[in-house]
Parts: structure tokens; C-alpha cells; sequence
């Protein structure tokens, strides 16, 4: 499991531009993409992915000369654990999760709510 630590703000940039793509990706491809929009040398790149690939939220294979690396865990499974680990974190968990509802539109408490039908579907019974 990666590290619960958060991005730093060039790993919050390389990850999302790694989630943004379906394939594996080189630093090259991410370098090439990066030096069109700020000033930044392909070595830095290089070591911001290497330590995301150390802190565990990307995967690696070397292929040639060069790793491809790919996402340990979608942004959505990111999200999803920054959501329990706030839960768990932020005091007592009643008021955390009554200060969410509170801050939720009503669309989004739709979407919960529906969400939360489909789990229930989805778990086994208890006897």
C-alpha cells in the first residue's frame, strides 16, 4: 500500500498526468509533456518518479534501457482512502461524517445515497 503521506506538488502533477493516460508511460513521455508548459530538466522528472515508484504509488518494469510505470491504484481508489483516512483521523467520527453531510449539495447526497443501496446489494447477508 503507497505511503499515506500526500503529493508534493510535482508528484501531485506526474500522478496526474499518469492517471490521465491508459497506458504505461516513460519519463520521457511525462518529460516531453512537462517541458511544454514550465521549465523543468528530465532529471527531475526522472527522481520524482523514481520516489513515487519508492513510496509505492507507481508501479515499474524495465523495458530496454527505460522503466514504464503505471498507477498502483486509480484516483479514484486514492480518493476513496483519503475519504477513510480522514474519517478515521479527523476526531470523533460521528461529527466528521455529520460535518460531510452537512457540506453536501443535493445531488451529491443522491449519488450517496445511491451508492450506498448498491453496497448494500453487493454485501452477503448476515445470518
Amino acid at each position: 500500500m503507497p505511503e499515506k503521506r500526500g503529493f508534493g506538488d510535482l508528484e501531485a502533477v506526474v500522478m496526474e498526468w499518469v492517471w490521465s493516460t491508459d497506458d504505461p508511460v516513460t519519463v520521457r513521455d511525462v518529460f516531453a509533456d512537462l517541458a511544454t508548459r514550465r521549465e523543468i530538466a528530465y532529471t527531475t522528472v526522472m527522481s520524482t518518479m523514481d520516489n513515487l515508484h519508492r513510496k509505492g504509488w507507481l508501479n515499474r518494469r524495465l523495458e530496454g534501457k527505460a522503466y514504464s510505470y503505471w498507477p498502483s491504484m486509480t484516483r479514484e481508489q486514492r480518493s476513496a482512502n483519503l475519504m477513510r483516512d480522514a474519517f478515521h483521523s479527523g476526531g470523533d467520527a460521528d461529527l466528521v461524517l455529520n460535518f460531510f453531510l452537512e457540506q453536501m449539495s443535493e445531488e451529491e447526497s443522491a449519488r450517496l445515497r445511491a451508492a450506498l443501496r448498491k453496497a448494500a446489494r453487493r454485501r452477503p447477508a448476515s445470518s
